[in-house]
């Protein structure tokens, strides 16, 4: 059993792509015409990090209800958590492209982290592992 599939809301699918795949290194996984349940058009768009079994389902805000929630999915809590091996490396591509950073970075007992915000004002945080102790 594993977790295929969360949703994120966003204002729209073009630029979501753009930061998710562009800017964060995800794979697009699909990006196929699709309809709502009343049959409007719409686009199944899903990316993923390279490699990892859970996804992201980018969805566009259908509604004043889904407008809403965009950027503010879990109550302006953090919600979404990036783990990478290259902390360092990652948060320097991250600034040179423009990612919001809400917090510094800083080291706690399970690693390096910095809190982000998505193309659509969620916060993410940027996981590392633990700086190496200096000698």
């Amino acid at each position: 059993m594993h977790l295929e599939l969360i949703t994120i809301i966003v204002e729209e699918y073009d630029s979501a792509i753009e930061f998710f795949v562009g800017t964060l290194g995800f794979d697009l996984i699909e990006n196929s015409p699709s309809f709502t349940n009343d049959g409007r058009p719409k686009r199944w768009v899903v990316v993923r990090p390279p490699a990892a079994a859970t996804g992201i389902l980018l969805a566009q805000a259908d509604g004043d209800r889904q407008r809403d929630a965009v950027g503010d999915q879990v109550a302006g809590r953090v919600g979404f958590f990036l783990r990478v091996s290259d902390f360092v490396g990652m948060y320097r591509r991250m600034v040179s492209a423009g990612v919001k950073f809400v917090t510094e970075p800083r080291t706690e007992p399970y690693g390096q982290v910095a809190v982000f915000l998505d193309i659509a004002g969620n916060r993410w945080d940027l996981l590392g592992p633990a700086e190496p102790a200096s000698a």
